[in-house]
């Protein structure tokens, strides 16, 4: 995706224009990375949620107050992670669902695009800026 000409190699040259670009190739290296940052996350993060509980209740029981902060952190922790890993299904789902839709709208832009019929001779075929307009509202 690029938008307000970050790195474009293309498009509009006018400063402040936006060039708003999506590859499925982008939008699925990015699904995947945050499909994969869940899947590594979820059992981390409760890898380290159960360690930090046991020295926590071991240290309290022992006496010191450290015991009571780090089950305090813990508890921080384990809200924080169960955030990021939320996030993260949301970005994977919903580039799953802007793929799908992102794919629909082009199709069925495509399929209004299109002429029926012959070509008059020495037309090149073009749309009427009126028919693109109505597809852009």
């Amino acid at each position: 995706m690029r938008l307000n000409q970050a790195g474009s190699t293309g498009g509009s040259t006018t400063p402040g224009s936006a060039d708003y670009v999506v590859e499925d190739d982008d939008l699925g290296e990015i699904g995947h990375a945050a499909n994969g940052l869940f899947n590594g996350l979820e059992p981390a993060g409760k890898h380290a949620s159960a360690a930090s509980e046991s020295a926590g209740s071991s240290l309290k029981g022992d006496g010191f107050d450290t015991g009571a902060a780090l089950s305090e952190v813990n508890k921080t922790w384990e809200t924080q992670a169960k955030t990021l890993l939320q996030a993260c299904a949301h970005i994977s789902n919903h580039l799953d669902y802007t793929k799908k839709s992102s794919k629909a709208n082009d199709e069925w832009i495509g399929a209004q695009l299109r002429i029926i019929g012959p070509v008059a001779p020495g037309s090149e075929g073009a749309v009427s800026a009126s028919k693109i307009s109505q597809l852009f509202r």
